[in-house]
């Protein structure tokens, strides 16, 4: 839903445009259906406005009326036909969004307005539906009611929906432009009967000017996977009917006329996401059910690292045993406002579900003050990473732990086998740990005595990322049940050197012979505790790092879907016995620069 800027009103901020070439136009929005969509565009903006108040003669008012019963008749079988579709392919909660749109093409308020304008002022058929949603649309936008604007939404789609089976007829479909048979659809707000032509194909991608996270479009957009971003500002003056595309919802950006080496680049990740995508109605290819394993025959653990639903699902297409790491960020940046524990609980339900039977390990919010989360942070912090962040964050805020710990209680069956494994990001101390398991035996206790079903088995993990966490690892091998090592904030951390700092690259090109010994230490914890551990980063699986990583000891690791196969066959390359000499060596290392030599020498095979 819009957050309330009035539409058409001429003080639509101007987009932010960067240079045109080589990315193209560039703008940003919120995302509400991560993933990657490229085509050409094609606009749909003015489906109510465009019918002027034009008037019929008195002869050919029952024809009106006629067209408009047609029109009404068509939409229920499209409708019908479309909640067919949906069967299966989204939760049934979901696929009885469409009975609302259903229930309205009967409604007798609606019908009869209609009707009255046609039959008392003579008015178009385009013209009495235009103005009885458009008079609607105002009255549920005056109340400060969700609900009541939710049906105001689904009111003027019910009325585009009557409006393009009359253009259907008339052979005037849309504006006048033929639609390509795939295209990335841009309209002012998000529409349900935008997210499908009137064979109820569905589009490539939904961009969008207004429009929020919540409304039923967007719980479909959802469900079905289509890359989706809404509240671009100046989307309508900067897309051109035919432009080209590229839709990338999963960073909240729409690139429009780029040349042709950046399309091939998001075309080369496009082809490589639907490859994995297909995996389940193909099979599992023959690369992801290799084992892995180095070249002399020590086996690893890879589980699967995600943040969205697509990626789990390409972590189970490709036959991945578990998902090590599920970021949960994704609803808490998507919107300004909290998201509700109904939405959360449906959310991680869905991440269960797709994992298909996988257990999940769920990361609680990482958030700093970076990202401007007003419920979160009243303002930024001086230095966001090492102010409120990960659970020191959640603790400040623990209303918002509360409601993601029910969230998560409730999300697992509570008839299921599989156990609720929580990562707890940012830990410093066994304090934190204690104080989280207290809080989660309270939240257990209130969804008891409320009779609410919820997993009792619970797992709670220390994510090992702060030099205060690396010295006392064997204390938090003992309170916790797992550990993981966030390598890429661990290095971060222990260097003093900012990841997003290109300046200070050099610092992350190898592994630092400190983070090493740091490494060594958290491994020698695990190993007397008898705890799991893995380890999940983008450097993890740099060809740089793994051999390092192998031979200190490490065995479990996360990895993102899309990163698999070049994982595995840099793991295939690997001599375990040589990397544990190289590791030992260089551990011992005085400097960055000695063990950038061992590094060389690895590659080389002059290290044995």
């Amino acid at each position: 839903m819009s957050d309330g800027t009035a539409a058409g009103d001429g003080t639509a901020e101007k987009p932010a445009l960067e240079e045109k070439a080589p990315g193209g136009v560039t703008l940003r929005g919120t995302p509400v259906a991560p993933g990657l969509a490229l085509g050409l565009v094609h606009r749909k903006d003015h489906d109510l406005l465009r019918a002027p108040p034009t008037r019929v003669p008195l002869e050919q008012v029952e024809r009106e009326l006629n067209r408009f019963h047609r029109s009404l008749s068509d939409s229920r079988k499209q409708l019908e036909t479309l909640k067919g579709r949906l069967h299966g392919r989204v939760p049934p909660e979901q696929v009885r969004i469409l009975d609302t749109h259903l229930a309205y093409l009967k409604d007798s308020v609606f019908l009869a307005d209609v009707e009255n304008l046609i039959l008392n002022e003579q008015m178009s058929l385009e013209a009495a539906i235009g103005k009885v949603v458009a008079d609607f649309d105002r009255i549920f936008r005056l109340v400060q009611s969700e609900t009541l604007r939710e049906r105001a939404v689904d009111l003027r789609d019910v009325g585009i929906r009557v409006l393009r089976n009359l253009e259907k007829d008339s052979g005037a479909e849309g504006t006048g432009t033929a639609a390509p048979a795939e295209y990335v659809l841009v309209a002012r707000e998000l529409s349900i009967v935008d997210m499908f032509n009137l064979a109820n194909e569905s589009v490539l991608g939904i961009v969008t000017e207004e429009g929020g996270l919540t409304s039923h479009a967007a719980i479909l957009a959802r469900s079905m996977r289509i890359p989706t971003l809404t509240g671009v500002a100046g989307l309508l003056d900067a897309a051109r009917e035919g432009a080209y595309a590229i839709v990338d919802a999963t960073e909240g950006v729409v690139r429009l006329d780029p040349d042709e080496v950046v399309r091939a680049q998001y075309g080369q990740r496009s082809k490589a996401e639907k490859e994995i995508t297909l995996v389940p109605e193909e099979g599992v290819p023959a690369w992801a059910r290799r084992q892995p394993r180095t070249r002399d025959g020590v086996v690893l653990e890879v589980s699967g690292a995600a943040g969205n639903l697509p990626e789990v699902d390409q972590a189970a297409s490709l036959g991945i045993s578990a998902i090590g790491l599920y970021r949960t960020e994704l609803l808490y940046l998507i919107d300004r406002e909290q998201p509700s524990l109904e939405a959360l609980s449906a959310h991680y339900a869905s991440v269960v579900e797709h994992a298909r039977g996988a257990p999940v390990t769920f990361r609680l919010l990482h958030v700093d003050s970076s990202l401007e989360v007003g419920y979160l942070h009243e303002s930024r912090e001086l230095n966001p990473a090492l102010g409120r962040t990960g659970v020191r964050c959640l603790f400040a805020r623990e209303a918002v732990l509360r409601r993601q710990l029910q969230a998560l209680l409730r999300a697992v069956p509570a008839d299921s086998d599989q156990r609720l494994r929580i990562a707890v990001p940012f830990v410093v101390d066994c304090g934190d740990l204690r104080r989280l398991k207290e809080i989660l035996f309270e939240e257990r206790y209130a969804l008891r005595r409320a009779g609410i079903a919820f997993q009792e088995q619970v797992e709670l993990g220390a994510i090992v990322e702060t030099p205060a966490a690396v010295l006392g690892a064997r204390d938090l091998a003992r309170e916790a049940d797992f550990l993981c090592v966030g390598l890429d904030s661990l290095q971060q951390y222990l260097l003093a050197a900012d990841r997003e700092n290109h300046g200070l690259a050099r610092a992350f090109e190898s592994l630092h012979p400190f983070v090493l010994r740091a490494l060594v230490s958290i491994v020698e914890a695990a190993e007397q505790a008898a705890r799991p551990l893995s380890v999940f980063g983008v450097t993890v699986a740099d060809p740089a790092n793994l051999p390092f990583l192998v031979g200190l000891g490490l065995r479990s690791f996360c990895i993102p879907p899309l990163a698999l196969q070049t994982f595995l066959t840099q793991l295939a390359q690997v001599d375990a016995r040589a990397a544990r000499r190289t590791a030992a060596l260089a551990s011992r290392a005085s400097c960055a620069a000695e063990t950038q030599t061992f590094v060389e020498g690895y590659r080389h095979g002059l290290v044995r």
